[in-house]
């Protein structure tokens, strides 16, 4: 929001103050003021009228000109095209400072230069508010310029200071210049003085307007006709305020529009009334085409854009800008009014749609005081007729109601005090009020109070607290220690397990990765490990960052292609993070494997990234979170083939529950991906942290001798290996005690005198008691009764 000095200066009196002195108070008061801005700046500056321009004698372009400054004549060089003798113009004297630097005396060429003639963005004038001739040459001011005039900046109204105020997004209703200036004669107590216009436009007589609205974005809706009127130049006035905010003065007409927008926060669109065929106005959606506006852009228009249309043809964007078509003319003789109240999340969704930021757009968007409209209105009528002759006006018309109703909301003294920590005296409080606006009224201890219609933010007992110390200053507060109960520091359980996890994950040589969070659609297709709906962000900064993740794996492959497309083979990375559906929010923890993940060239020692090294990296993770080996499954992979390779892939079991899936990246997803080979998983955290985990019991190391015994079966192929070694345990126990303490898989033949459809598995078995040293007999007993019980479940044969 910006306001200049010379319009908070319209309602009330602040010659006391300097602008400093105002940014403070109005940034102690809650609003911000990011930026001081001078409207122009410049030193030692005089008019001056050029007497004498001759050419340079040295130069093509260059002119030697003679300028009365009022007690003296300056020669001055000037490479401006338009400098002619007999013109009135700004003159930079010896000493000036402007914001390019200092100007001094000199020789130019062989002439000597005693000073510069100013360009107004020589001066700091924003060149956006400039026209191409201003900006082309010198600027010359009227006939009525005095020579002599030590401000000439002040008298071409260009001395102002514009306070750049961030606001809050509860306080959109200071957008508007009025409500500004309400608030700012309440944090500096002084009387504020507001244009009175309340009913201008309730004259008029019989019209033949028709308004209305086919869609519920547009509820209620103002029109009205001004039969004739005459197109001029803005006052004075008009002009330095909108230049002060920005905006280029180009007519009375088209300026009162704007400068109603700015005092009262209300965007309004004058149509040409003879563009407006039989004075019908509608206000609909569902159109599916192209439409040329306002700035002479062609944009597409969606069914769910809300339009401006005269006999079913758009004329203007709602809420944002109007048409080419119907845009007032210097030929206009009179105007149609249009004054609406369009639904913000309309207008924010086309305005973004479009990359149309108007300042009609930013305001609907941010919200508008409820009784914006018909304020607006009475104000534009106001200034037609004293600023552009109106006349021929005729009746308002309306289409829908407005349904706002005044909010009274009454608190006590004592309330607004143990709120705020405070000792504040009634007439305090009521005087804060007061200054607010709120009518307030006190009885029986009790403060009612009336929100004033601009002030939508204000809704109960704790924003009555909130503005009470944001007048009398937060420096109000009593300084006290906070009292706190004193905790142990230390980590609950998720975060000791993520801790472990990072810990783990890094000492084993994977690099710990943070990826986006929000991704693109086929990003979202490809989602591993996902249960529930993915949600898709209202308006996406792209289509890239459109919906939030439900699964990690996708986005990890992209950091691993990057890596593989830069020359980095051996890329192993993981990421622990959070992701989200319509179910809710979940952990999930993936990790991606490719080329070695452990290598020492010295030694020859070389960890390749495969299925099985994988596997131990999942197996020593839970053997950690204190899940024993007996509880962990690896079964066949059903579901997930598409980005898995079926025969090279697996589920992950604890118990019946499934908590991830790992294996080989399916080479049909490999390609898109753009990964040659990885191996991945993707786990789910949550699983994990519900598990019941083992209790760590430690048993002394048995001093009894152990024995190995080596066998090897063949077995069918599609045998798992697992289940051999189940069977090997139920049969490995003597009076109760198991006496199987290891068993190992050495050796997994496939190939000359082993049948295509069997394998030959070999294993070494580790015996050893507790209680006693083992007798040959007993291990023998074991060894049989194991061999047995393979043949008969696995359907396997002792190999010889």
């Amino acid at each position: 929001m910006k306001i200049s000095r010379k319009w908070l200066s319209q309602y009330m009196d602040i010659r006391d103050l300097t602008i400093e002195q105002l940014q403070e108070k109005i940034t102690a008061a809650g609003f911000e003021v990011e930026a001081v801005e001078k409207q122009s700046q410049g030193t030692n500056l005089v008019i001056g009228y050029v007497k004498e321009c001759k050419d340079h004698p040295d130069s093509d372009h260059l002119h030697c000109t003679k300028v009365d400054i009022g007690n003296e004549v300056l020669d001055i060089v000037c490479g401006a095209p338009n400098v002619k003798a007999g013109q009135k113009v700004i003159v930079a004297k010896p000493g000036a400072q402007l914001p390019g630097g200092i100007i001094k005396s000199g020789m130019i060429r062989g002439q000597a230069s005693q000073g510069m003639i100013c360009a107004l963005f020589e001066l700091g004038v924003d060149p956006k508010l400039l026209t191409e001739e201003q900006l082309s040459g010198i600027e010359i001011l009227d006939e009525q310029a005095p020579v002599g005039n030590e401000d000439p900046l002040g008298y071409l109204g260009l001395d102002d200071e514009i306070l750049d105020i961030g606001l809050t997004p509860n306080r959109s209703d200071c957008l508007a210049a009025f409500s500004m200036g309400l608030e700012a004669g309440a944090i500096l107590n002084r009387k504020v003085t507001l244009p009175v216009f309340d009913g201008a436009s309730d004259i008029g007589g019989p019209t033949n307007l028709k308004i209305n609205s086919t869609t519920s974005r547009c509820p209620y809706f103002l029109g009205k006709v001004i039969g004739n009127i005459t197109i001029k130049e803005s006052p004075k006035w008009m002009k330095e305020l909108l230049m002060a905010s920005g905006i280029h003065s180009i007519n009375n007409v088209v300026d009162i529009s704007n400068l109603v927008m700015l005092e009262t926060g209300q965007p309004m669109h004058f149509y040409d009334k003879d563009a407006i065929v039989n004075q019908e106005i509608t206000v609909a959606d569902g159109f599916n085409e192209d439409y040329t506006a306002l700035d002479g852009v062609t944009y597409a228009l969606k069914p769910e854009d809300c339009v401006i249309t005269n006999q079913g043809k758009p004329i203007g964007i709602a809420g944002i800008m109007g048409g080419d078509d119907s845009k007032i003319l210097d030929t206009t003789k009179g105007l149609i009014i249009e004054c609406a109240h369009f639904d913000h999340v309309s207008i924010r969704n086309t305005a973004r749609r479009l990359s149309l930021a108007t300042e009609a757009s930013i305001r609907y968007q941010k919200g508008i005081e409820p009784l914006a409209a018909k304020k607006a209105l009475d104000r534009a009528v106001q200034l037609l007729i004293e600023y552009a002759d109106a006349k021929e006006i005729e009746e308002t018309v309306e289409f829908g109601t407005n349904p706002y109703q005044d909010k009274i909301i009454t608190c006590t003294l004592k309330d607004i005090n143990n709120v705020l920590g405070t000792s504040f005296t009634r007439d305090q409080v009521f005087d804060v009020f007061d200054r607010l606006h709120f009518k307030p009224e006190y009885e029986e201890e009790t403060f009612t109070v009336t929100i004033p219609s601009y002030r939508t933010d204000v809704e109960g007992k704790a924003d009555l607290a909130e503005e009470v110390i944001r007048i009398l200053g937060f420096d109000s507060l009593p300084t006290t220690l906070p009292l706190m109960e004193m905790t142990e520091g230390k980590l609950d359980e998720k975060q000791k397990m993520i801790r472990m996890i990072r810990s783990y994950f890094t000492s084993q040589g994977l690099q710990d990765c943070i990826t986006y969070t929000l991704i693109s659609t086929e990003k979202k297709d490809n989602a591993i490990l996902s249960d529930g709906d993915a949600i898709e962000l209202s308006i996406p900064m792209s289509e890239e960052r459109r919906w939030i993740r439900t699964s990690i794996l996708p986005s990890l492959l992209d950091v691993v292609s990057y890596n593989h497309a830069r020359g980095n083979k051996d890329c192993s990375v993981f990421e622990y993070s959070d992701v989200s559906n319509k179910n809710g929010s979940f952990s999930h923890l993936a990790f991606v494997l490719s080329g070695l993940l452990q290598e020492n060239r010295w030694t020859g020692y070389q960890l390749p990234c495969d299925y099985y090294t994988a596997k131990g990296l999942v197996e020593g993770l839970l053997d950690q979170m204190g899940i024993a080996s007996s509880r962990i499954y690896f079964k066949e992979n059903k579901m997930d083939v598409k980005h898995f390779h079926p025969y090279r892939s697996a589920c992950i079991y604890i118990g019946k529950e499934c908590v991830g899936v790992i294996g080989q990246i399916h080479p049909d997803y490999a390609k898109v991906t753009g990964i040659k080979n990885a191996i991945m998983a993707e786990l789910s955290c949550d699983a994990l942290l519900n598990i019941k985990k083992s209790k760590i019991k430690y048993t002394p190391i048995s001093k009894y001798p152990s024995v190995s015994r080596d066998l090897a079966f063949v077995t069918d192929r599609n045998m798992p290996v697992e289940k051999v070694m189940a069977v090997m345990k139920k049969q490995g126990r003597i009076n109760k005690e198991l006496i199987i303490r290891n068993i190992e898989v050495f050796d997994v033949y496939q190939g000359e005198h082993v049948k295509d459809s069997e394998k030959s598995v070999a294993l070494s078995i580790l015996f050893q008691s507790d209680t006693h040293t083992l007798k040959e007999d007993e291990i023998n007993t074991v060894f049989n009764n194991i061999i047995q019980a393979i043949e008969k479940e696995c359907k396997a044969v002792l190999r010889s």
